[in-house]
């Protein structure tokens, strides 16, 4: 077996196998707060790393007028 197949993403019956437990271990009721606070957190991150960015283009725009 190769390394890097090690650590692929799950297939077809692994992802059914996740979800079932998920249904199972969270019900029905909680999975759309879940997927929220999921949506709220990638969204955070992404403006995190759009500040950073930012941060970073305007220090190189400094650097570039000295």
């Amino acid at each position: 077996m190769q390394p890097i197949l090690a650590f692929s993403l799950p297939g077809g019956p692994e992802w059914l196998l996740i979800i079932l437990f998920v249904i199972i271990f969270f019900g029905a009721k909680k999975i759309p707060e879940l997927a929220r606070g999921l949506g709220k957190g990638i969204r955070e991150f992404k403006d995190a790393t759009k500040e950073v960015k930012e941060e970073i283009e305007e220090g190189e725009k400094a650097v570039k007028e000295k």
